[in-house]
């Protein structure tokens, strides 16, 4: 079997770092906890002296937050899987990020998935730091400012938001639509952008969801259409047109 991936459990609670440890045990052989802490001022510590290869991280613990965390942490190397009850603040930077995470209370199928992911980078050795990137992402307070991470089939890319112009659902890929005239084929639904992105981002039909930025001209019709500064045009559903149209009132 193939070396076992030294892992650090950082939650406050115990009754959830029970559950976590129990789970580990029975359903993610590969791992092996080597420590665990409840709070930050634990996990920075034991993080240096253990060097360990995945970190479970609570999200919200006393004495600061995950981000702190990572922000200490941040001259070692380590995959995070994050542990958070529901908070559409911390969810939108965690998916802005690619990063993995898990939904109190835990699915064991969810954290079976996340655990064969981070198996996965570690065995080809990503060559980005996402830790890095979430840490950046949260510091930004312009939200275009911000790094995406875009999985793809070959990997990562990593963009900011200012630069992306449209994005167009292709069944099971979204079209990532750069002002450098590149194209990326990125491996999420279109839904998943338009939970994320924030304003000046619209969805506008059904496939389709452009960069407010980048528009040239809107041209009348039953939705309508845009035509960008590519000159590609874009139609307008009906359903999205009134939403559409504040904007410019």
């Amino acid at each position: 079997m193939s070396q076992k991936i030294k892992s650090i459990i950082v939650e406050d609670e115990s009754t959830a770092r029970d559950v976590l440890l129990s789970y580990l045990g029975k359903y993610c052989p590969q791992i092996s906890v080597i420590g665990t802490a409840q709070n930050i001022k634990e996990a920075v510590p034991l993080i240096a002296n253990e060097q360990p290869q995945l970190v479970f991280l609570d999200v919200e613990m006393p004495f600061g937050n995950a981000f702190d965390v990572l922000e200490a942490c941040k001259g070692y190397s380590f995959k995070t899987i994050f542990v958070t009850a529901y908070s559409e603040y911390s969810l939108k930077a965690l998916n802005m990020s690619a990063a993995y995470y898990l939904l109190k209370p835990l699915s064991i199928e969810e954290l079976i998935v996340a655990v064969n992911k981070v198996q996965e980078e570690i065995a080809i050795q990503a060559d980005f730091d996402r830790n890095k990137i979430i840490i950046e992402n949260f510091k930004e307070n312009k939200p275009e400012k911000q790094q995406i991470i875009l999985p793809t089939m070959e990997g990562f890319e990593v963009v900011r938001i200012e630069n992306i112009v449209r994005l167009k659902g292709n069944g099971n890929f979204t079209d990532v639509y750069l002002n450098d005239g590149s194209k990326k084929m990125v491996c999420r639904f279109l839904k998943h952008f338009t939970e994320i992105l924030p304003f000046p981002f619209m969805r506008v039909h059904k496939t389709h969801i452009i960069n407010l930025q980048f528009i040239k001209s809107y041209h009348k019709g039953t939705g309508g259409y845009v035509k960008l500064l590519d000159n590609t045009e874009i139609e307008i559903s009906p359903s999205y047109k009134d939403l559409f149209l504040q904007h410019f009132k």
